[in-house]
């Protein structure tokens, strides 16, 4: 029975190159792959799938309103298909979740999905949490903290380098907007800037 695979990490684990070799794999066998991409994803350009290490693929892109069961099924109308590869599958939705579900039942495919498991503030994306719910097989990749220990958290930072605490979950960034960090260091910056900030707020509103 095919499956519906999470892999998941912080930034900077592999998560794409992984991908990108798998779908090298299959093909070197001379089968096919659908390789799948968040429209909101722009950092190397729309519908391309990059990595840290130079490798790189076309992707189908796809919006958050988009059915993916109807996307893969149309391509297998076209031609053979043998596993479907979803990368930064954070920005998935609940319902796309659910589809992609679907395509390992019901179409017999498996489907690799490669994303975070939370954001800059510590909370889960919606992707990964239906995926950590309803995935079959859950790997971690793992990324090193700058302590050496592994890196489970992801710190979003300003110009300065300091830690940002507040703001939209979705902020497209690479090495310079984003740093992986155990969990004790996350907590370190992400805490000492939220206490900063909000000491700075009452100085102000006390002036």
């Amino acid at each position: 029975m095919a499956k519906l695979y999470f892999y998941y990490s912080s930034m900077n684990a592999g998560k794409s190159t992984s991908l990108l070799q798998s779908s090298y794999n299959y093909r070197e066998r001379g089968m096919s792959t659908l390789i799948l991409a968040p429209a909101v994803d722009n950092r190397y350009g729309v519908g391309r799938v990059t990595s840290r290490i130079g490798l790189e693929a076309e992707a189908t892109t796809f919006n958050r309103a988009d059915d993916l069961f109807d996307i893969v099924e149309t391509c297998l109308q076209e031609d053979p298909l043998h596993c479907v590869m979803v990368d930064e599958a954070q920005f998935l939705t609940k319902a796309q979740v659910f589809q992609l579900g679907e395509v390992s039942d019901r179409l017999s495919i498996p489907v690799l999905a490669y994303g975070l498991r939370t954001d800059f503030r510590g909370e889960p994306f919606e992707g990964s949490q239906y995926l950590l719910a309803w995935s079959d097989v859950l790997t971690e990749l793992k990324a090193i903290c700058h302590c050496g220990s592994k890196a489970t958290m992801v710190v979003r930072l300003d110009a300065d380098g300091n830690a940002i605490t507040e703001g939209s979950q979705v902020e497209i960034g690479g090495n310079t907007r984003y740093v992986s960090m155990c969990r004790k260091h996350f907590k370190e910056n992400f805490h000492r800037q939220k206490m900063q900030r909000e000491i700075s707020s009452t100085l102000r509103s006390t002036n």
